[in-house]
């Protein structure tokens, strides 16, 4: 085909082209707009399913706390009914709260109710003596001889006046001894407590969670916006019971009969399996599909912008095209261009024409051109390689192959690819791209030298597989060879080990002899490992001193741990590394395959937590992986998230523990203790989630919450008029050494108008072990303040007698471990009395903690001890018992070895 036959082809096509390209511009526009139609039913669709299914799942979670949450009221009215019937004490309530019970703010009203309807006992004074005779409650017990526990609402005049809100009214019936009608236990309770279980960011705009009655006009609900109405009052539930008359389902509600503002709402609900109760969760419809829709607004405008694209494309495309006609008619002069630009180019170029026997077939092709360049590939010159026939040139370098590979570009019309060339001296080529193109009877080559491209790629290959410090395999190049071993291990039955090895003190090192030498540590530890192991067993370095070890095959736990036990030996012999020797061991997990892992994943992260337990139980041992270290992790997470909970929804409080004269007995001054009380575990000990606050720095945010909840109390005690003392709060190491602490406390100070007389703080000496010039500055901090300054639990620590003297603290709390020996032994009195001596010759007063027996407290009298603290004197008590130490003041007789209140 001549050149201008080829313009006068491609100025047709061109032609084509003008039509083509508007027409599928339009075709891809409305493929464009169905497939967004389409996208934006199902995501409505999508949407309100999973409306539905939330609906569902909040009502079902919903009934399982109204359940629990009414189980308790039931248990609490048992309890009641029983201590009624048993002594009948008109002090039964008052008793009941002195000892903690009725004292949440939820509980409106407790009263027992005699048989005429007279109430005889309240938690509030003003419905003493009042006549419930004719509450339908009351009628109710009279006349049904069951104890069961009733469920309604609670008439308006147990709302106490100015407060508002609803109240949910528990009733149940009191016998006598013959089992007659002797009066009701009544318990009304806030409809809060019930409703507000699902947070207004749960429900979302527009949502609504209700507690109804399956029987009576009970219904109390909670809104989205925290609002909450009680029956008679602007509610939004339907007053239709029947629209949940199942035991539990899903429905919309929308139109006149539905929700009281006209909203439409996905309604779940679901019965109380032990209550006449149901648990009702509305989600507004709406809201559930402004995602949806949302999304269809944005795929319209993307659409409009796509299709208005594909219109502009199209039009330019036809435009083009009309302009490629013109263009391809220059054709001719290009062509001369380019043969002019292959001889100053870096690629070779080849015309090869074929060379056919009398059948047509293909034998052999004959280079008729090249440059220069495409000649010194061959190692020949463009004189004499054009003439010559493929088969000549190749001879002995490419065989047939070459010769298929013209042929076949010859049948399709164009051929491309990468080639490595063959190991030639006459070659001045290593890799090459190859491009073929059918020009009439012959071939267009052009051969472009890629051998430095290729060289490049090898290097990235090996450095992305191979760790360039060690040599080993890295972690990307280990996993991903692991599927197809354990594919393999699979397939044979045959077992595999996975080791993760970790060295012990290399950070040390690292930190005091720099990176290099910490580098060379790990070639050497790269090398002997190495040296430990089978060529069938793999080696990578998993990440700074970790490394991994596949035992491939292994026979069981006891050949990994012959293997494990060999490297730890090896590794306990320290390195040479220059002139001196650096010490560092290893720690190493095991799992098994296919044990304790059927996949790498799980494999290296079980050897991971293997290896951490062994090395927290000591360095420098290897341990096999146990599921229950994995379960150990898991409830150690749990107990961190509901401490994030317990942070977030403030269930910490503080109790206080007095601290007194030792002498005298009077009250000086109070530890604030922190408590947590989880609504479900209930009260968890401080040994539980301090050493876990303490590892996670969560502690920081609980010491602060304890700062705050102290300043307001006191703030409180100050209100309800009493002779203060001041309270002692405990600083933990984390929370002094982070910082923070003297600008937390100052404003928890001004915000509560609480002066610095009445705080102290109390710093452990492990917190005052650092840089002495930051911790000066922490304490001078404080001490601007104007509060004074304790050393809690001392004797424990480091603490040396200069540096308490650089302190100059105000007061040393000596540890509880102490005063236990003072009376088992002559050496424990000795030490507390130098102790003693010691705190008041540098002006410091000296507590005693964990005072809990009278000759302890007689023995601290003698060494001239200024204060005690301990279970002798009292345990640590809510703010309201508190208060009532403070009224007394004085907790211990003078001179007396007998506190008046031992513990409370």
């Amino acid at each position: 085909m001549s050149i201008h036959a080829a313009v006068r082809t491609a100025s047709r096509t061109n032609r084509y082209l003008v039509f083509i390209w508007p027409l599928l511009a339009l075709l891809l526009c409305a493929a464009l707009w169905i497939a967004t139609v389409l996208r934006a039913e199902a995501e409505r669709a999508r949407a309100d399913t999973q409306a539905r299914k939330d609906a569902g799942a909040y009502a079902e979670a919903y009934e399982q706390y109204i359940t629990r949450s009414v189980g308790q009221m039931d248990q609490v009215t048992m309890q009641l009914k029983f201590s009624w019937e048993k002594g009948r004490d008109p002090g039964l309530l008052d008793e009941l709260r002195r000892d903690g019970m009725f004292t949440d703010a939820a509980f409106g009203v407790v009263a027992i109710v005699d048989r005429d309807g007279m109430v005889q006992a309240s938690t509030r004074p003003a419905l003493l003596g009042s006549d419930l005779s004719a509450g339908p409650y009351f009628v109710h017990h009279r006349n049904h001889i069951s104890t069961a526990l009733r469920v309604g609402a609670a008439p308006p005049r147990f709302v106490k006046e100015g407060e508002g809100g609803e109240l949910v009214l528990f009733t149940r019936r009191l016998d006598t001894r013959d089992d007659e009608f002797d009066g009701i236990v009544l318990m009304a309770v806030d409809a809060r407590y019930f409703t507000s279980f699902v947070s207004p960011a749960t429900l979302g705009a527009g949502g609504v969670a209700a507690l109804a009655g399956s029987e009576g006009r009970l219904r109390a609900e909670q809104h989205s916006d925290g609002s909450a109405f009680r029956d008679g009052g602007a509610r939004l539930l339907p007053a239709r019971a029947e629209l949940w008359a199942g035991d539990h389902g899903v429905r919309l509600v929308q139109g006149q009969d539905g929700f009281a503002d006209g909203q439409a709402r996905v309604l779940g609900w679901r019965h109380s399996s032990a209550y006449p109760l149901v648990a009702l969760v509305g989600l507004s419809h709406t809201n559930a599909l402004a995602a949806a829709q949302a999304a269809w607004i944005d795929s319209r405008d993307r659409a409009i912008a796509i299709g208005a694209c594909l219109l502009l494309l199209g039009a330019a495309g036809s435009v083009l095209a009309r302009r490629a006609v013109l263009r391809e008619r220059e054709q001719e002069e290009v062509q001369r261009a380019y043969r002019t630009a292959t001889e100053s180019g870096n690629d070779g170029f080849y015309m090869a024409a074929a060379v056919r026997d009398r059948e047509g077939d293909i034998t052999d092709f004959r280079i008729v051109d090249c440059n220069e360049r495409g000649a010194f590939f061959y190692g020949l010159t463009r004189a004499t390689l054009v003439g010559s026939s493929l088969s000549q040139v190749d001879s002995a370098l490419f065989g047939e192959a070459l010769l298929d590979t013209y042929r076949k570009a010859m049948d399709s019309g164009f051929y491309e690819d990468d080639r490595k060339m063959p190991l030639d001296n006459r070659l001045n080529i290593s890799w090459g791209r190859r491009r073929l193109v059918r020009v009439e009877n012959g071939l267009a080559v052009t051969l472009q030298d890629i051998s430095e491209r290729k060289a490049h790629e090898t290097q990235l290959e090996r450095l992305a597989n191979e760790d360039v410090l060690t040599g080993l395999a890295t972690r990307h190049a280990f996993l991903a060879a692991m599927p197809a071993i354990l594919a393999q291990a699979r397939g044979s039955e045959a077992g595999l080990a996975l080791l993760f090895i970790d060295l012990d003190e290399f950070k040390q090192v690292n930190d005091t002899h720099g990176h290099a030498t910490g580098d060379l540590l790990l070639k050497s530890a790269a090398g002997r490992l190495l040296s430990l192991l089978r060529p069938t067993d793999r080696v990578a370095r998993f990440g700074g001193d970790e490394f991994l070890v596949l035992l491939h095959p292994c026979e069981g736990e006891r050949q990994a741990a012959s293997v494990a036990a060999r490297i730890v030996e090896a590794f306990g012999v320290p390195f040479l590394i220059g002139d001196e020797l650096h010490a560092v061991g290893a720690s190493i997990g095991i799992s098994m395959f296919p044990r304790d892992g059927q996949d790498a994943e799980t494999l290296v992260r079980h050897s991971d937590i293997a290896m951490y337990a062994g090395k927290n139980e000591g360095k420098g041992q290897y341990r096999f992986f146990d599921p229950a270290l994995s379960n150990g992790l898991n409830a150690r997470a749990r107990l961190k998230q509901r401490m994030l909970e317990a942070i977030e929804h403030d269930q910490f409080l503080l109790h206080y523990q007095p601290r007194v004269d030792a002498r005298s007995g009077e009250l000086l001054s109070m530890e604030a203790l922190v408590r947590w009380r989880h609504p479900e575990l209930g009260v968890v000990a401080p040994g539980e989630f301090i050493p876990l606050a303490e590892s996670t720095g969560l502690i920081r945010n609980i010491g602060e919450i304890v700062i705050d909840k102290a300043c307001a109390q006191l703030a409180a005690w100050r209100e309800a008029g009493a002779d203060l003392v001041p309270v002692s709060i405990n600083v933990s190491p984390k929370q002094f050494l982070r910082g923070g602490v003297q600008r937390h406390l100052s404003g928890a100070m001004a915000r509560h108008r609480v002066p610095a007389s009445l705080i102290e703080i109390e710093i452990t000496e492990s917190a005052m072990m650092g840089d002495h010039d930051e911790i000066l500055a922490e304490l001078a901090a404080l001490r601007a303040l104007g509060v004074k300054l304790h050393v809690d639990d001392f004797g424990t620590g480091y603490s040396s007698l200069s540096q308490l003297q650089r302190l100059k603290m105000d007061v040393l709390k000596v540890d509880r471990a102490f005063t236990t020996e003072l009376g088992n032994s002559k050496e424990g009195r000795v030490f507390f009395q130098a102790i003693v001596s010691m705190a008041h010759a540098l002006g410091m007063s000296v507590v005693a903690e964990g005072v809990e027996t009278e000759e302890q407290l007689e023995i601290l009298r003698g060494l001239d001890c200024n204060e005690v603290q301990g279970y002798y004197i009292a345990r640590p008590v809510p703010a309201g018992e508190m208060l009532q130490m403070m009224g007394r003041r004085f907790l211990l007789a003078p001179g007396s070895l007998a506190p008046e209140v031992v513990s409370f």
